[in-house]
Order: C-alpha cells, then structure tokens, then sequence
C-alpha cells in the first residue's frame, strides 16, 4: 500500500545574503558565495528548496594565537605569524570556503594595533585569497568602533560579512557598512526577542541594511548548552519561515571558538584516560557540535581545526542530496 507522504507548506522564505564581490562587481574576489534562500527546514528537501549549501569558514587570527591548543600546530605553526600565508594555506590545503580573520591585535591589553595596521593586515589577506572574507574585531567596543569604518573603507567594493554589531554597540559598524556596501553580523546573546530587535533596529538605519545581516545567535558547545540555543535557532528558523521578515537572515556560528573553549576538546588523555586521545576527542567535538547546528539551520559554520571541517564539508555534501520522496 502506497504511503502518503505528509508535506508542511511554508508561506515565506529566508532573505539570501550575497558574500564577496568579483573584479566585475567592483572587488577581487574570484567568485561570489550567496547564503540562505531555504524555504524548508534544513534538508528537508521533499518540502522545500535549498538553493545554497550551507558554507565552513575556517578561523585566523592577526597575531599568533596565545590560547589556541597545541594540536593545531602541526596544521597552522609555520604560518601563525603571518595572516596572509595562514588565509592561503586553509583555502589552498584545507579547502575553505571563506576565511574569518579576528583582529585580536587589536585589543588594548594585548598589542594595541592601530586600526590603519588592522586594514592593512585586511588588505594582505584579502590579496592572497580569492575566497570572501569575514572580517571580526578585538571584542572590545570601544576599539573596536574605531577600526570598523577604516577596515570598511580599506576594502570598499569588497562585499565583507563585518562583525559584531550588539543591541548596544550597532551603529558604528552598521554606518561603516552603509558607508562601504558591506554585510554585517547581528550578535545576539541567545535571545530570540533581542535578536529580532537588533534586526529591526539595522534595518532602520538603512532599508537596504535589511538584506545585508546575517544573525550570530551565540552558540554553545556541545555539552553547554547546545540543546538551547539550538530552540532559539529553530525558532528563527520557523519564524522566517512563517513570514517574520525580522528573523529571515541566514545565521552564522564560531563553532571552533566554542568548542576548544571545553574541558572536553583540551583535556590531556593521561588526565582523562577513559576519553580517549585528545586530539580525535577534540575533532569530533567540533564536528558533532557543527553537525547538530546544521540541522538548526546555520548556513555558515566557523571552524577551527581543519579535520573537523572536512568531516563536516563531507556530511554537508551527503545532506545537500535530494533523496526526494
């Protein structure tokens, strides 16, 4: 007997968000990435399309990293003290699909780099890699505000994904990306009803401003608290699809940062024996938490070590598959 497959019927979509821009456009990227479009729940493809696969970005730093684990050196060592050499080798060995830099020189307690320095270490990457670029600040607002509207202006005509606008810290990085035609990431700390706020409040600076934010939600590792911020996700997921246009921005996530944050993924084995070797432990923590906020609905995944990302390029290829009933 035939079995009648029940199918939800959405009335709405999620906003795409186009990253990067080619010599055409008016930047130098060798092609463009366009996230978001879903009008179904993650791989649901009997119910909807996916017209764009979720993308992994892999992390660097401006500085060589001082709390990074020692595992990732054998990956990344010869190359932590230059930016643009780093950014070459994750998209040239480790197949990146974009790269995130963090301009941790930046904080005023560690090298106080001057935001004129943060552009032009923006400039050298964005010159060694074809790939688009998410460019993060310090995390300290008050620098931070400072080099966003000169990072902005050094790369106009990029199309960068620039973060992080906060419920109270949104307008300096909003004008800098008016300013410059570039997108930018909405923090907010896991809270469905802050998050579509800080949306309302970007779009109002600019309409056009609406169409250029990709939501951050904050996540949490597996382990801490994985299973509430994926609700709040899956609420935002809902929501776009239901017609809340406040809500309806692809989401990113700094799964790496995360995850080598737990005593789980640094643990030494002979501390822990019966978790077994440390560095496997830490791969598949990172991918199993990537894997599971695939399933919520992130279209950009921001990780750190190279296996665990290709685990989870390779799990994004089998689910992209339309096995359509």
């Amino acid at each position: 007997m035939a079995v009648e497959i029940q199918r939800e019927k959405y009335r709405s979509k999620v906003g795409e968000v186009v990253l990067g821009a080619t010599k055409e456009q008016g930047g130098s990227r060798s092609h463009t990435i366009t996230v978001g479009g879903e009008s179904t729940l993650p791989f649901l493809h009997f119910e909807g399309d996916m017209p764009n696969r979720p993308v992994v970005a892999l992390e660097i730093l401006d500085m060589v990293p001082e709390e990074w684990h020692p595992c990732l050196e054998k990956y990344y060592g010869d190359v932590y003290a230059d930016p643009a050499d780093w950014a070459k080798k994750c998209v040239d060995e480790y197949g990146a699909d974009l790269v995130q830099i963090r301009l941790s020189s930046a904080d005023p307690d560690l090298k106080d780099s001057s935001p004129e320095d943060c552009a032009a270490t923006v400039k050298k990457v964005l010159e060694a890699v074809g790939v688009p670029l998410i460019v993060i600040g310090c995390g300290k607002a008050e620098k931070d505000n400072l080099i966003y509207p000169v990072v902005a202006e050094a790369a106009a005509g990029e199309n960068l994904l620039l973060g992080v606008a906060e419920l109270e810290n949104y307008k300096a990085i909003t004008s800098a990306c008016m300013a410059h035609q570039h997108n930018v990431i909405a923090q907010s700390p896991i809270d469905i009803n802050i998050c579509k706020q800080l949306n309302i409040l970007i779009a109002e600076m600019s309409t056009a401003m609406a169409g250029r934010i990709i939501i951050d939600p904050t996540i949490a590792a597996l382990g801490y608290g994985i299973e509430y911020t994926y609700s709040i996700m899956e609420r935002a997921r809902n929501g776009a699809l239901q017609g809340d246009k406040m809500l309806a921005m692809p989401m990113i996530g700094n799964i790496g940062y995360e995850t080598w944050r737990t005593k789980e993924a640094n643990t030494p084995a002979d501390e822990a024996p019966g978790w077994g070797e440390q560095e496997a432990r830490g791969i598949l923590w990172e991918a199993t938490t990537a894997m599971a906020y695939l399933q919520s609905g992130m279209d950009i995944l921001v990780m750190r070590h190279p296996r665990a990302a290709a685990l989870v390029k390779q799990n994004i290829d089998e689910l992209m598959q339309d096995n359509s009933y």
